[in-house]
């Protein structure tokens, strides 16, 4: 199955509903309050099918795969922490490299030199285990008779 494209009337129709932030010619993103009213119309019992058409959706134009997808992500959504807001703007993509102010690049050095000695702490104390153990434990001749 392929990716179901809307038409330019289409986008217009779902442009104009509330509920909706944005839409392209293969994506929508509804708002946060229809999240909300989604899932609390789900918990009252509804169906998810019935619970876009009372919100203004054409069903047919948004289609049973994208109705069943957008359930199961708002079930999802319910239980994180964030709740229902869109983390895509804020996780998505390569971090941003940003200019930092003199005192702010000392701090995150400091912070990396810090990290690093603690990082050669622990291996240097994994390598005197190891050998603690290894002077512990000889190795067995296996060749001898």
């Amino acid at each position: 199955m392929g990716v179901h494209y809307f038409s330019d009337k289409q986008i217009e129709k779902l442009r104009r509903n509330p509920y909706v932030d944005k839409v392209s010619n293969k994506d929508i993103t509804y708002s946060e309050a229809y999240k909300q009213h989604f899932m609390h119309e789900l918990d009252q019992g509804k169906f998810p099918t019935q619970i876009f058409r009372e919100a203004g959706f054409d069903t047919q134009v948004v289609g049973k795969q994208r109705i069943k997808s957008f359930s199961n992500r708002i079930r999802k959504m319910a239980d994180r922490i964030e709740g229902f807001t869109d983390l895509r703007t804020q996780l998505s993509g390569r971090r941003q490299t940003k200019e930092r102010a003199p005192d702010e690049e000392i701090a995150y050095l400091q912070h990396q030199v810090a990290l690093q000695k603690q990082q050669i702490d622990a291996l240097k104390k994994m390598n005197f285990i190891n050998r603690k153990a290894t002077k512990a434990f000889p190795k067995k001749n296996i060749n001898s008779s």
